[in-house]
């Protein structure tokens, strides 16, 4: 069933299905209206003469230039060759296909100006899976994303590269084997193509969706932890999350709770202090910011989905052209700098409770670094040197993109969000997310191979999927093969699947 682009209605959970799952797409016959009624306008506008940014002026530190009648039907040609301008290898193809929908989602607002041709040719790319090549670096995040943009406008016009059927074809010979006709650019479709955050944005959602999947992730290792450190669950009380008032903090005190439920740790049999050390207790209130945090951005993320994007912008109903900012990512980049460091916080977290399932004077009986062995053996203390390092390096990339604007096109451009630098480093960040948080699955499940107390039933699921992939450590061994398998475990959001299946959601 194809999603109806309509400019209204595109969500997260949508760009997920369309940019990964690859599901088809339409846009609604109203929008496709609204389309040409707005060109029909600009026309009109041309063949009067009216003097409009982009489409008979040039662009950037040029737009004081007004350009002749000749001019116009080459200056989109030479727009986009000039900015196609990025460098690197090339973005995962669920990243474009993002873009790709969110641009078709601007344009179905019908304030965009371009001729229909251009918003159903991108709806043909998405359905027959002929999607460009773009360099993954490249934009600073206003006006838009440029250069990876023009990537894909170059195919609008023959030319580019594009990746049809797991080759990567000259962007006409994908054309012509998709089955998809060459457009061409006229007045206003190349900047009409290009001048949006889509990239940034596309991204930041799909982001956003495998992060809101982490975080429940990082809630089911809290609770093995909370189980082999035979913690205090006081703390875990709804109750005392409800009166303060944050809604995440609610939300992971339920989830963890619930991982626990049908525990000996509930029931009194087991001896606990009276006050855990703070990674213990104050785990919903870490997990639960970073909660707030990301509703936060996903709003944001959707308000920029469903936005006109765009420079300039048309107001058919008013016949009027605006131009002002519309292009600009901050509002994208700074709530995604954000998440940034609500990542590296709760990996951070993450390592505090591996640190204490590893360390003798603070596991509550569990052997030295998890190992029967010790001396002879090392158990899991070269685990911890791993998730510190990658730790470090999230610590470096969590510095805010959005304050490191750097003027260009000889100032007319002096502020720019660098919204990109915040994904690609988001996307690194992530990453070490999941080696993170495997390593302390893997050192949760080796220390309750050593309790004998039944576990709740979350937790017990969990760990009966990470022993299908990591075996528990009797003699020490290479351990890069097992920290690998987690990372990759945890991406895979197996254990989150097979947690939820036994004991419903931790939404």
């Amino acid at each position: 069933m194809s999603k109806i682009l309509d400019g209204s209605n595109l969500t997260i959970e949508k760009i997920v299905r369309i940019a990964r799952h690859k599901e088809k797409v339409e846009i609604s016959n109203e929008a496709l209206q609204r389309i040409k009624t707005c060109r029909a306008m600009l026309e009109e506008k041309i063949k009067a003469k009216e003097i409009m940014y982009g489409v008979n002026t040039g662009i950037g530190e040029f737009s004081e230039v007004v350009l002749n009648d000749d001019q116009v039907k080459d200056f989109q040609k030479y727009l986009i060759y000039n900015h196609s301008a990025g460098i690197g290898d090339p973005m995962p193809i669920e990243h474009v296909r993002g873009a790709i929908a969110g641009r078709i989602n601007v344009h179905a607002h019908g304030n965009s100006g371009c001729r229909p041709e251009i918003t159903l040719t991108l709806v043909e790319m998405l359905n027959k899976d002929c999607i460009p090549v773009v360099c993954e670096k490249g934009s600073v995040g206003a006006c838009g994303d440029l250069a990876p943009m023009s990537q894909i406008a170059l195919l609008l016009m023959g030319e580019g590269e594009a990746f049809f059927k797991g080759e990567r074809l000259p962007g006409d010979v994908a054309f012509e084997k998709a089955g998809i006709k060459v457009p061409g650019l006229q007045a206003r479709d190349g900047l009409a193509t290009i001048n949006g955050s889509n990239f940034i944005t596309a991204i930041s959602a799909l982001q956003l969706y495998d992060i809101n999947r982490w975080l429940k992730q990082a809630e089911i290792a809290a609770a093995m932890s909370l189980e082999a450190l035979q913690a205090n669950m006081k703390p875990y009380d709804v109750r005392l999350h409800q009166l303060r008032g944050f809604s995440g903090a609610v939300r992971s005190s339920q989830s963890i709770k619930k991982c626990v439920d049908g525990s000996d740790l509930l029931t009194g049999k087991i001896k606990q202090k009276v006050q855990d050390a703070y990674s213990m207790r104050s785990t919903p209130q870490v997990i639960g910011a970073a909660h707030d945090a990301v509703a936060y951005a996903k709003s944001q993320i959707e308000i920029e989905l469903n936005g006109v994007g765009d420079n300039p912008i048309f107001i058919p109903e008013d016949k009027i052209t605006l131009t002002g900012a519309n292009f600009q990512g901050t509002p994208v980049s700074l709530p995604m700098d954000m998440i940034s460091a609500a990542v590296t916080m709760v990996s951070v977290l993450s390592e505090r409770r591996m640190n204490r399932l590893n360390n003798p004077a603070l596991s509550v009986g569990l052997p030295a670094f998890l190992t029967k062995g010790a001396g002879m053996f090392s158990g899991l203390m070269l685990s911890q040197y791993t998730a510190d390092t990658l730790i470090v390096e999230q610590r470096i990339l969590s510095t805010p993109a959005s304050i490191q604007s750097i003027p260009a096109a000889a100032d007319q451009e002096d502020f720019v969000s660098m919204g990109m630098n915040t994904v690609l480093k988001n996307q690194q960040i992530l990453d070490n997310a999941y080696g993170i948080l495997g390593i302390e699955f893997m050192a949760a499940a080796q220390a309750l191979d050593f309790r004998e107390h039944t576990t709740g039933k979350g937790v017990a699921k969990a760990k009966a999927v990470i022993r299908k992939h990591v075996t528990f450590l009797d003699i020490d061994r290479p351990l890069y093969p097992d920290h690998n398998k987690m990372s990759a475990l945890v991406k895979s959001c197996e254990i989150l699947e097979e947690v939820e299946k036994e004991i419903g959601s931790l939404e």
